[in-house]
């Protein structure tokens, strides 16, 4: 098993955002019912964070964005009429906002550093390499989004590319090296000495 079917695994045993939520619920928590809202962090804050800290890197910005998306759902979910599931519909506002972060991180810029996925051998020491994991937070953030979202969260080379403002060549391009890299990544250490972890919260 290699080191991308290895992180699939893990992301796959979770519930993430595929879990059903009642209808009841969702009326409470349209008419401003925080115990309503309560229970939705309950199920979806686990979820929320596991994909911001995907995508951005690091702890503080995906509590942050946690913060900020549920935030937003407040004051937004009125406005949800059930033509996707509201797992789907909360994690495309998390993605959304993670982009957005992306995007103030490097302001605006929509360029990925070449040398940044320069697939040479790897600078870092071996013992920053703790699980599966923390390789995919070595990818300059541009990379790691869209490697998360196409990878893991099922979306496309056009969803991408509509996300980003790029078009489909920008997104194969930048997934490609990106599995490179983190191929690269793993040669100096074998995937069977890497723990299989996912970011711990």
């Amino acid at each position: 098993m290699d080191v991308l079917s290895a992180m699939k695994a893990a992301h796959e045993s979770g519930t993430g955002f595929a879990q059903e939520v009642d209808a009841a619920t969702l009326a409470r928590a349209q008419r401003g019912d925080m115990p309503a809202f309560a229970q939705l962090y309950q199920r979806f804050g686990r979820p929320c964070f596991s994909l911001a800290l995907r995508m951005l890197g690091q702890r503080q910005h995906a509590e942050d964005l946690v913060q900020e998306v549920f935030l937003k759902m407040m004051d937004t979910i009125r406005s949800y009429r059930g033509d996707a599931p509201f797992g789907a519909w909360l994690k495309r506002m998390t993605v959304n906002a993670c982009i957005d972060q992306l995007r103030r991180q490097r302001g605006g810029s929509e360029e990925i550093d070449e040398q940044q996925l320069a697939l040479g051998p790897d600078s870092g020491d071996a013992a920053s390499r703790v699980d599966a994991w923390s390789l995919l937070a070595r990818l300059p953030a541009r990379a790691r989004a869209v490697l998360v979202l196409h990878e893991f969260e099922g979306y496309t080379h056009s969803e991408l590319a509509a996300l980003f403002g790029q078009s489909e060549s920008y997104s194969k391009s930048i997934l490609a090296r990106a599995l490179g890299r983190l191929n690269t990544l793993v040669t100096a250490r074998p995937l069977d000495q890497v723990p299989l972890c996912t970011p711990k919260n």
